[in-house]
């Protein structure tokens, strides 16, 4: 159908997928464990930390170790859990993203403390971070951890947040979840944070489906993360347990999808990036519509999503909004950016640092079509939807 659905971010296979797969129902490995599980975490460590693709590697002499857990969330919440927060703590966590980024602070009954985004990056604001940290020591409770993430695929500043948490001693827990594929000079984002997560949702640049991992900085923390996320079983003949564990383990069936997609993740980076030249393009002559793009050549994103601000003023009354519409009435999927969290009903009580910068990209910005399997006809239909929409 001409008219057929073009979605903001659907799932691609690569081809080799069910190779993978198959060799997990020929082999009867289809548990939380099996060869795609090993496999797909050695080419997560390899592509993090060796590879020379086109968007870097992982500094000479640094290392890593990678855990496939079920999704992105887990990871988070098992990073935190090694951070030692526990109820009460307090943990600092970017505004402007995903609830999931801010849901496992409250599995533990800490308190998130949101912090406002910067306009270049759209990411967490050092400056606000740092205001954060010494108010919240002022009122006697140092934070546990910093949650920063990389948003839309734009890295956020990995300088300046590592220079304010190094200067406080507050580790930084990474969440790459929309950021594989995306570098910060030459050093490939997943690789940063004390503890960083991936995520292999069906929207992201690779899928298994469902599933993420937590990258971790030693052997000692990757075992630490298996035994938390295989239900905390002690070393016993029978079935003993000394904690509270997870069940949090990726299937040899997911991970072999993984496995499939980790063979084109490099050209899924080029597609995206490519879909976001095209929309630089086709918003050069509209006036007041700015297309989201890195501050500079330090910055490598993989745009997962490509973002737009629309200014109404500007455009003669087109607000995101107006725009939103518009496209769903021609079977075209976008979204508004993330809702800030401190702007949620769920955290309507936690504390929040900022400016008005993650309200204001709320209300102006707008995610569009980015997926890396769409077609110049689609491209085509994208266009003259926004061309006619403007026109009015």
């Amino acid at each position: 159908m001409s008219n057929e659905k073009i979605w903001l971010s659907s799932p691609h296979m690569g081809g080799k997928e069910q190779e993978f797969i198959n060799e997990a129902f020929k082999q009867n490995w289809v548990a939380p464990l099996g060869p795609n599980v090993n496999g797909f975490e050695e080419d997560i460590k390899k592509y993090l930390f060796n590879d020379s693709s086109p968007s870097g590697g992982g500094r000479e002499g640094d290392s890593g170790e990678v855990v496939a857990l079920s999704s992105g969330t887990a990871a988070l919440h098992l990073a935190l859990i090694q951070l030692g927060v526990e109820r009460g703590d307090e943990v600092l966590c970017q505004s402007m993203t995903f609830a999931a980024s801010a849901n496992p602070i409250v599995y533990l009954g800490a308190i998130p403390v949101f912090i406002d985004s910067e306009e270049e990056t759209l990411n967490i604001c050092p400056e606000e971070l740092e205001r954060a940290i010494e108010d919240r020591i002022a009122k006697g409770k140092k934070p546990k951890a910093i949650i920063a993430v990389h948003l839309y695929g734009t890295p956020y500043k990995v300088d300046e947040v590592n220079q304010v948490a190094s200067t406080y001693g507050i580790p930084v827990i990474e969440d790459s979840a929309e950021a594989l594929g995306s570098s910060y000079k030459g050093q490939k984002c997943g690789s940063f944070g004390e503890f960083s997560i991936l995520s292999f949702n069906g929207n992201k640049i690779i899928t298994t489906s469902g599933g993420g991992a937590l990258v971790t900085k030693n052997q000692k923390a990757k075992e630490r993360t298996i035994f938390l996320a295989t239900q905390a079983r002690d070393a016993a003949p029978h079935y003993q347990h000394s904690e509270i564990g997870y069940n949090y383990r990726l299937s040899n069936v997911s991970a072999g999808i993984g496995r499939g997609q980790m063979l084109v993740l490099d050209d899924r980076v080029a597609a995206r990036r490519a879909m976001h030249e095209f929309y630089v393009d086709l918003f050069n002559d509209i006036e007041g519509v700015e297309v989201h793009s890195v501050p500079d050549n330090d910055y490598f994103s993989n745009h997962w999503l490509s973002v737009i601000r629309v200014n109404e003023k500007q455009t003669g009354g087109i607000n995101r909004e107006k725009l939103r519409l518009f496209l769903e009435e021609n079977n075209i999927e976008s979204r508004p950016l993330w809702k800030p969290m401190h702007m949620q009903p769920v955290f309507k009580d936690s504390p929040y640092y900022g400016k008005g910068v993650a309200e204001a990209l709320f209300e102006n910005g707008l995610c569009l079509p980015s997926g890396s399997n769409l077609s110049d006809k689609d491209r085509d239909r994208i266009s003259r939807a926004v061309m006619e929409c403007f026109k009015k």
